[in-house]
């Protein structure tokens, strides 16, 4: 019995794993999305200079707005928790 509770918690562990793998990648992908859409009007063979500030400024404000909503949004499910 032993033995299947460390399967069941590594498996638990690797599906968490591949959940906060894959939210990464959806972070990385809609802030490269949005970010190109507004910093890059003609798309060339190199960011020009403007470009690359917007682009970096873009990620960054992108980066702290989604900290800022995950930290609310943890807040929120503990103290939803802490109800039951």
């Amino acid at each position: 019995m032993a033995m299947a509770n460390v399967d069941k918690g590594e498996l638990m562990e690797q599906v968490k794993q591949q959940v906060a793998v894959a939210n990464a990648q959806e972070l990385l992908t809609q802030m490269t999305q949005k970010c190109f859409k507004k910093c890059v009007n003609k798309p060339g063979t190199s960011l020009d200079s403007s470009e690359q500030k917007c682009i970096s400024m873009c990620m960054d404000r992108f980066m702290d707005s989604w900290n800022l909503i995950s930290r609310t949004y943890g807040q929120r499910l503990r103290r939803e928790q802490s109800k039951f």
